[in-house]
Order: structure tokens, then C-alpha cells, then sequence
């Protein structure tokens, strides 16, 4: 019986193929009932659905409805449905009809639905991740909005 393709034996010191990528580890979940005070670092995905008094920077992030923020928060893709007051920072950024923030938003592209509340200014940045880059510029896009 000859061996079929996938029988063959491989040839000595070949590497191993892998056949799946390595699974995405879930993202961190901060309850309603739980206050941080103090900056947040992650290359994964976080939700936040409690209270968080400091800088977070995250792969993506989502503001729960419950959730408040007092601080900066740098991310690729960022959700919010709850309450930030600080600086935001992000290649996307949606806010939904129930987001409430309070500072700079810092953008490659945003999506705003009506009901939200926003006041600042935003800007839009090809690299808006980067933190040397240049602060917005008074008066650019300053913008109030209630929907």
C-alpha cells in the first residue's frame, strides 16, 4: 500500500505547520461593582461596566452603559455606551445613543448615533494612536452635540 500526501513522512527538520492560529484570549471583563483607581495597560480587549479613575490603554475597548471613566483612553477600536470624561483616543470610535463624553476625541474614523452626548473637539489623525502627536488645534472642530 503506498502512503497518500498526507501520510508521507515529512523530511527531517522540517517545521512543524501549524494548522490554526493561536485562539484570541477572551476580553477582561471589569463588573459593575468594581472601582480601579490607577492606569490600565492591555494588548488584548477589555470591557468595562464599573468605575475607572486613571489612563487605559487597550486593543479594544468597550464602555459599558454602567460604566464611567475619568481619564485617557487609547485604543484601536474603542465603544462607548457609558460615560467618559478625558481625552479619547482611536483609529475607530463609535459613539452609541447612550455615550456620554466629556473631552477630545482624537480619531481615524468615528461614528456618532443620535442620542449622544459629546462635548469637545474632535479631530481626525491618520495615526491617532500616536501620543506625540500634535494636540488639537483651538477652534478646529469644536463640537456640542445632543441628539
Amino acid at each position: 500500500m503506498t502512503p497518500t500526501p498526507s501520510e508521507a513522512p515529512k523530511p527531517m527538520g522540517a517545521p512543524a505547520m501549524t494548522s490554526a492560529p493561536k485562539p484570541k484570549a477572551p476580553a477582561s471583563t471589569l463588573s459593575s461593582d468594581l472601582v480601579v483607581k490607577g492606569n490600565m495597560k492591555s494588548s488584548g480587549d477589555i470591557v468595562i461596566e464599573g468605575t475607572v479613575e486613571g489612563d487605559i490603554r487597550a486593543h479594544m475597548l468597550t464602555v459599558g452603559e454602567t460604566a464611567t471613566v475619568k481619564g485617557e483612553v487609547v485604543a484601536d477600536d474603542v465603544v462607548v455606551n457609558g460615560r467618559i470624561i478625558g481625552r479619547l483616543r482611536g483609529l475607530k470610535v463609535r459613539l452609541t445613543a447612550t455615550a456620554r463624553v466629556e473631552g477630545d476625541i482624537i480619531h481615524k474614523t468615528i461614528a456618532i448615533e443620535s442620542g449622544a452626548h459629546f462635548e469637545g473637539s474632535v479631530q481626525r489623525q491618520e495615526d491617532p494612536l500616536n501620543s506625540s502627536a500634535k494636540k488639537p488645534v483651538p477652534g478646529a472642530a469644536t463640537a456640542k452635540a445632543e441628539g
